[in-house]
């Protein structure tokens, strides 16, 4: 570099901490338990210079001895809405250099998935791969698969060996990472990865706060706080005096950063120290020459990571005075080497660098840079920002540049999409020339705000447009409306919804005519929401089949509702005619005439679905699906991707129900919409509850119930049945039986579907006959005091069980067979203890019903309570074992874990061998003895011979937590003490 010697690198952990040893013992602790325990997240939170780089710093230090691989990123305070900044920052560099072997270790299509936001995994040509690039799916649940895409990412990064991710200052980080952070401590990459972040408490989100505490058990928290009296002085050294030294205490109020500062300013008197932080850095930079000072103001404008080139152009000086003037400042500590880039030592001396010049000359640098980016020919994403910062009003260039970068990002950083659209509509004129593209540009604001989870910002946006809207302008009026009324139902504002459609139909000389068929098909839709079918069907009584002037795929829209009013006034030949007829013109439809209408479409995947026309529906789903993608309708795919894995589970197809339930509860908290929420998580709860999961399976029924939405609504009833059905799975009957009669309103004018009503009274007698078993066995080893009273219980209990079992013969539709084995399995359930010949017939019956309806895990339970009925009757032993081998079959196939683990037992009572495996149980065996995993966490430890205090210290739990696993457990395995647990799990 021209003979002048290069200052060395400083890292931040050259000078030896002070203090912190409580901080400095809980990243030990989180460290060890990454190498133990897999994936852990940290948190610092401390106000600015309180010392969080430096206390990651020393985490870094422990990592490296730790064998650890460290990457290390920030975010920036003037870069916010960059996308995915600070992970951009930590991985880019370390993927660029070793792309082939992580493009290897991934594989090319998950590649291909990344590169889009990390141009170190580009490849020249696009590889053939199964995996759709970001900008193929405009839903928003893009994100989503890039999140699933980086965590994996991370996780293969970790190896063996292990990784530390530090992302520092996330206080400013952008949407997009803080949704990647939110998701990754919900779904833990694999391996052991320490995950830590610092962020500012006054400056940050909330959800910022809420990381660690979601992360559970894996997660830390560490305040950093303030310097003691004594820590300030060992801070200072020996060559402070006392007396100046508590001057600075109390200057600084113990913040290190702001305590370095004054301590630099060796000569002056303690009575004229600066009395801010940033004031103390001015005066730290008034020490600069006026060339140093000026490359300063010049790279603060650049980037948190600056290029000596980028701020030579900014400051308008040659490029050997450029780095002249960096020697200097490296040498002044104002900023440090990066390799080939520069950094300021501290985001708040970047701030002071860029407050100290004149905002006029900062407006003047941001347009250098963009001019000098663009002539390098960089993607509109590298020059909006600059663009933004220096575009004036009525600049074509800088308005093309805007929008092409918001377009670029769309898929996977809306929010970002979202602020450089508002960015051009700021700088574009507002007349007759360009009023049609500012409509346009309007609606893909109002689109992109709504797939960021800004829906209010969006439907706000929508009402501009529409206000901006000529008043006879009727078709766009009309889909402006209809989509404001489409985002009211999503912020769960029903009454707004319905009062704008009114409202805008009464602006109409013909409320009949084609335009206002879309508004009023979103009526119908309100009306079916809130479970008043009768509206609906008055509404669409009045609609015809089609017409000439409507537009491709109206008509299919219009007879895709026709089937759930139908199927709700029972009129079930109606529903069946109306879904084949709907059916067929879908068929018929190609994709760009559909794109429009995908809210109406779902109603009939929906209600093909209640119709057990479980093939047609997802096909429909997975069709609907894909168009949703393809066009960005994220607040439909969503619901969607319910309606698809309550499909999935009907049919018992488990795995496949679990993964796109989880697909749909991301997709609603991406869109922070409550509604979408309570679909996707009821659907969820489901999914687990039959897949053996029983705590997940609670959890997300009482987080679906928790969301206090849809109050009314059918939606929001059936979230409280799926919750009372997990209870009732988990052996918590009378819970359990409470949830379900409130979700079905005691059978008063029950807000759910039909097919929910018989399923309700086959879970409600279940249950019944499940607590008189339960009764019975304890009066069998009770006093003769109690069993008088018992006996009278048990006898109430199987009189509830019939009494469901007779309501569920009067709810049955012959002509839907996917429901008609339900009242035949209630039956048995009923007649199990007086009849168990009679409970046999009848759970066979049931059986066989529901296989015809390709209801297969119903069918297998079937099965399961008739094989338990023979081993009641005389003879009965060899049908018992041949129902039971059928169930465990269906059971394996559909993978329901804890009713196949609970089949087994009873076939291995039988003297049937089955499973097979080690003697001892290990963390995948769950499935075999039809425990949770975490159950099988504390039933290990049980056998163990820990105590219930102990068991809790060591996963994290309180003793109450532990002691509800237990009971479980006893349940489960059917035992009644520690010693049969151990005995159970090493059978």
């Amino acid at each position: 570099m021209d003979g002048r010697t290069a200052g060395p690198v400083v890292t931040g952990t050259s000078a030896p901490l002070v203090g912190r040893q409580d901080a400095l013992t809980a990243l030990r602790g989180a460290m060890a338990a990454s190498r133990r325990d897999g994936f852990q997240f940290l948190a610092l939170a401390g106000e600015p210079g309180a010392g969080k780089t430096r206390l990651l710093g020393e985490l870094a230090a422990m990592a490296g001895r730790d064998g650890f691989t460290s990457l290390w990123g920030r975010a920036a305070e003037y870069e916010q809405m960059l996308p995915y900044s600070a992970l951009v920052d930590a991985l880019d560099d370390h993927l660029d250099a070793r792309r082939e072997e992580v493009v290897r270790t991934v594989g090319s299509g998950q590649a291909a998935l990344l590169s889009g936001v990390f141009p170190g995994l580009a490849a020249d040509e696009p590889p053939a791969g199964d995996e759709p690039a970001l900008a193929d799916d405009r839903s928003g649940l893009a994100r989503y698969r890039l999140y699933r895409a980086v965590r994996h990412l991370v996780g293969a990064l970790a190896g063996d060996a292990g990784l530390l991710l530090v992302l520092d200052d996330v206080h400013w980080a952008d949407d997009g990472t803080m949704e990647f952070l939110d998701h990754v401590v919900r779904h833990p990459p694999a391996g052991p990865v320490l995950m830590a972040v610092a962020y500012r408490p006054a400056q940050a989100a909330p959800r910022v706060a809420r990381l660690a505490a979601t992360a559970g058990p894996r997660g830390h928290e560490v305040v950093v706080g303030p310097l003691s009296a004594a820590e300030v002085r060992q801070f200072l050294g020996p060559d402070v005096s006392r007396g100046r030294g508590m001057a600075l205490y109390e200057a600084s109020g113990g913040n290190p950063f702001y305590l370095e500062a004054l301590a630099r300013m060796g000569g002056t008197d303690v009575a004229e120290l600066p009395p801010t932080v940033l004031a103390a850095l001015r005066v730290e930079l008034g020490d600069l020459s006026p060339g140093a000072l000026l490359v300063a103001q010049a790279a603060a404008v650049a980037a948190d990571e600056f290029e000596p080139a980028v701020a030579a152009v900014a400051a308008e000086v040659p490029p050997a005075a450029t780095l002249a003037a960096l020697d200097e400042l490296v040498e002044r500590d104002i900023v440090r080497s990066a390799g080939g880039r520069f950094r300021f030592r501290h985001p708040l001396v970047r701030r002071a660098v860029y407050e100290s010049a004149a905002a006029g000359w900062r407006l003047g640098a941001h347009a250098r840079i963009a001019a000098h980016l663009a002539k390098l020919g960089a993607p509109a994403t590298v020059q909006a920002h600059h663009v933004e910062h220096s575009g004036s009003f009525g600049d074509q260039r800088a308005v093309e540049v805007l929008v092409a970068a918001a377009r670029a990002v769309t898929a996977h950083a809306p929010a970002t999409s979202a602020h450089w659209l508002q960015a051009a509509l700021r700088l574009m004129p507002d007349d007759a020339a360009t009023r049609e593209d500012r409509l346009s540009l309007m609606m893909e604001l109002s689109w992109a705000q709504g797939i960021s989870g800004r829906l209010a910002e969006g439907r706000d946006t929508a009402r501009e447009l529409l206000r901006m809207l000529p008043e006879d302008d009727y078709p766009r009026r009309g889909r402006a409306a209809r989509v404001c009324a489409l985002m009211e139902r999503q912020l769960d504002r029903p009454q707004e919804a319905r009062a704008l459609l009114l409202d805008e139909l009464s602006r109409m000389p013909n409320p009949r005519a084609a335009a206002a068929v879309p508004m009023r098909m979103r009526l119908v839709a309100e009306s079916m929401m809130r479970v008043d079918f009768r509206a609906a069907q008055a509404v669409l009584d009045l609609m015809p089949d089609n017409a000439d002037d409507w537009e491709p795929g109206l008509a299919v829209a219009v007879a895709a509702l026709r089937p759930m009013p139908a199927l709700a006034a029972r009129r079930t030949d109606d529903a069946l005619r109306y879904a084949e007829i709907a059916g067929k013109l879908l068929a018929d439809a190609p994709d760009e005439h559909l794109s429009e209408w995908l809210d109406a479409i779902a109603w009939l995947c929906w209600a093909e679905s209640y119709l057990g026309r479980y093939g047609e529906a997802l096909r429909h789903f997975d069709r609907a699906a894909a168009v949703a993608r393809s066009t960005g309708q994220t607040y439909i795919l969503t619901n969607l991707l319910a309606g698809r894995a309550k499909t999935l589970v009907a049919t018992g197809r488990l795995a496949e129900a679990r993964a796109t339930a989880e697909e749909s509860v991301e997709g609603a908290r991406l869109l922070d919409s409550g509604q979408q929420l309570v679909f996707a998580l009821t659907q969820l709860c489901l999914a687990e509850s039959w897949s053996g999961d029983d705590e997940a399976a609670v959890r997300a029924g009482e987080e679906a119930v928790r969301c206090g939405v849809g109050a009314g609504e059918t939606w929001e009833a059936t979230a409280r049945y799926a919750r009372g059905q997990a209870l009732v799975n988990a052996g918590r009957y009378a819970d359990g039986v409470e949830a379900v009669l409130d979700a079905c309103n005691r059978f008063e004018s029950p807000r759910v579907d039909p097919g929910t009503l018989l399923q309700a009274c086959e879970t409600l007698a279940y249950a019944d006959a499940a607590q008189a078993s339960d009764t019975a066995a304890g009066t069998a080893a009770g006093t003769a005091a109690g069993t008088a009273a018992d006996m009278e219980t048990d006898t109430e209990a199987a009189a509830r069980a019939a009494q469901w079992a007779a309501l569920a013969v009067r709810l049955e539709e012959p002509r839907l067979p996917a429901y008609c084995g339900f009242a035949a399995l209630a039956r048995a359930h009923a007649l199990c203890r007086r009849d168990p010949r009679g409970a046999a017939e009848a759970a066979e019956e049931a059986a066989r019903l529901l296989a015809a309806g390709e209801r297969r895990l119903d069918a297998g339970r079937a099965l399961l309570t008739a094989g338990l009925a023979h081993l009641g009757t005389p003879d009965g032993r060899s049908r018992a074992r041949e129902h039971l081998r059928a169930a465990a079959e269906i059971f394996d196939s559909c993978g329901a874990r804890a009713l196949k683990a609970r089949t087994e037992r009873e076939l291995r009572r039988l003297g049937v061998r089955v499973g097979g495996g080690a003697s001892t149980a290990t963390g995948g065996e769950a499935a075999r003895f039809g425990l949770s995993p975490r159950e099988l966490e504390v039933a290990l430890l049980v056998a163990e011979g820990l105590t219930n205090q102990q068991v809790a210290e060591r996963l994290f739990l309180s003793v109450r937590t532990v002691e509800t696993h237990l009971s479980r457990i006893f349940a489960k395995l059917e035992v009644t003490s520690r010693v049969g647990v151990a005995t159970a799990l090493t059978r």
